[in-house]
């Protein structure tokens, strides 16, 4: 009897390399910063990143995005370290996506693609499964073309320039169709969704809104004390849920949304419109911020931006810092983070409780630090929104 083969049957992690442009004003670490977010999604999509290749150029190349000298770079190193797919960090056009992939022969995908492919791969209800999936078709759409390079080897070939059009126009066809069905669908499924936000009563709402992995979840869990999907990943919350706490006898609806990302796809924000109704028609906002980032500022930023472009930045907000148990202070002879203004939390707190209009707690979720504090602040606001809203209603009991 011969020797049995044993064959290895775990799914292969997929390896990949990332590439971004270092335009100018763009500081090195910055796009480092950006290139560590793009392997934290490759991570949380279940592939691992290999090496990361940058160049700075004034501008992307119009046909490969990296100039002829980088490409043939990204080519050699592939080749060698047989790699499997090849990221970058800018949303690719159609005509770079084809010149690229027939130049390195491997899978090409861009920011827009991997964010895409990790929300398909989240979305649960069959509102976010929707959403997704006409993402995923308009995004698509303008690229058809590049599945049919196989065509283009014959090319001069009796007949074979006019089927493959053909198959284009066919394969368009079905996606708008399909594009169409999705949409009325979301427009039902919008419809029902209104009707429950009315039957929800007259009590006082509330959002927990902020950068993808900051603690939104946790912070649901720890006010709801329900168990909400959270882990240390990228968009572990897709659907917004909605739960009703009782803080001392006021109670209030809570909402956990979709966490804000960098140049996040613009498909996926209007497709996403509908469910950020609710940080849209929400009476107070919690904005939660990950102070142990290093770069929280522009995640702050990011945010207040996709508020504005939803319409909710006027909401009545409170700026929780989550994270302070994981808060790193410099130390005092570390001048180059004293320069760039990194101070300790004392310091920290001092500066932010003075800054802009919003009240601002510095808490930790996961440690149960201050939360008596800002128990007691949103306490405070949901009452004030409560009396203003219905001053003359018995049942909230003072």
């Amino acid at each position: 009897m011969g020797k049995q083969k044993l064959y290895d049957t775990a799914i292969q992690q997929e390896r990949a390399i990332l590439v971004g442009v270092i335009t100018p004003g763009e500081k090195e670490e910055q796009t480092k910063e950006y290139l560590d977010e793009l392997a934290f999604l490759v991570e949380t999509a279940g592939g691992m990143v290999e090496r990361n290749f940058t160049q700075k150029m004034l501008k992307p190349e119009r046909a490969t995005f990296v100039g002829t000298g980088k490409l043939e770079e990204i080519k050699a190193f592939v080749k060698s370290e047989e790699i499997d797919t090849v990221i970058f960090d800018d949303e690719l056009s159609p005509s770079q996506l084809r010149n690229i992939e027939r130049e390195i022969g491997v899978k090409i995908l861009d920011r827009s693609n991997l964010i895409l492919d990790i929300f398909a791969n989240r979305a649960q209800t069959a509102q976010a499964k929707t959403q997704v999936e006409l993402a995923q078709l308009q995004y698509l759409l303008p690229r058809l073309t590049g599945m049919w390079t196989h065509l283009e080897r014959q090319k001069g070939g009796i007949g074979m320039r006019g089927p493959g059009e053909t198959q284009i126009e066919s394969d368009r066809r079905i996606i708008l169709t399909k594009i169409s069905l999705l949409k009325e669908r979301l427009r039902l499924i919008d419809k029902q969704n209104e009707t429950q936000r009315k039957n929800r009563g007259q009590l006082i709402r509330v959002a927990l809104v902020g950068y993808t992995n900051v603690g939104k979840s946790t912070i649901m869990n720890m006010l709801s004390k329900s168990e909400v999907f959270a882990e240390n990943k990228l968009f572990a919350t897709l659907d917004t849920t909605v739960r009703k706490v009782v803080i001392e006898n006021l109670p209030f609806l809570l909402s956990d949304t979709v966490g804000f990302i960098r140049k996040l796809p613009h498909h996926l924000v209007e497709c996403f419109k509908s469910t950020l109704d609710e940080v849209r028609e929400a009476d107070i906002l919690i904005h939660v911020v990950d102070v142990s980032h290093p770069n929280f500022e522009d995640q702050i930023h990011i945010v207040n931006e996709t508020l504005k472009d939803i319409g909710a930045a006027d909401k009545d907000t409170i700026l929780v810092f989550n994270k302070i148990d994981a808060y790193v202070a410099p130390e005092e002879d570390d001048l180059v983070a004293f320069e760039n203004g990194k101070m300790n939390l004392a310091d920290f707190k001092k500066s932010w409780m003075s800054h802009g209009k919003s009240p601002v707690l510095f808490i930790s979720a996961t440690e149960k630090e201050n939360i008596e504090e800002f128990k007691k602040l949103l306490y405070d606001k949901i009452k004030a929104a409560h009396t203003a809203r219905y001053p003359y209603d018995s049942n909230l009991l003072y």
